[in-house]
């Protein structure tokens, strides 16, 4: 998972997206008590109630009671996510053809082979002539 600086706490952020990934990869609705047992570094209690309260009001889970508490899951998928979390910051930058070519340039082949197929299959669906 991430890792923590001298004081033990993640960087900014990186506290949601471990609760995410822990989301995803639970096979059911989990309490903040079920989150908490799989995360790294022992986070308080309260500290992963409230990130998880956090990522409810964001849209990025959902939440429902079940007794006296609350369970959770996932609202988007992994996917999803980080595709608009790119898009977000592509969208933040002024050269947005200078950002696009730094990354392709830096993919691992096998990553630019897929990308180069995926963009070849979207221009296909898109009526274009590969």
């Amino acid at each position: 998972m991430a890792s923590a600086d001298e004081r033990g706490r993640r960087p900014a952020g990186m506290l949601e997206d471990a609760v995410l990934a822990v989301l995803w990869d639970g096979a059911r609705p989990m309490s903040p008590a079920d989150v908490q047992a799989v995360l790294d570094g022992s986070p308080a209690y309260t500290t992963v109630m409230t990130t998880l309260a956090r990522l409810a009001r964001k849209g990025l889970a959902t939440r429902w009671r079940e007794g006296r508490g609350f369970v959770y899951s996932a609202s988007v998928d992994e996917a999803g996510h980080t595709a608009a979390a790119m898009h977000e910051l592509l969208a933040r930058r002024s050269d947005r053809a200078a950002v696009l070519a730094r990354f392709v340039s830096e993919l691992v082949p096998g990553d630019e082979a897929l990308l180069h197929s995926l963009l070849r299959d979207a221009g296909t669906d898109a009526g274009e002539i590969p």
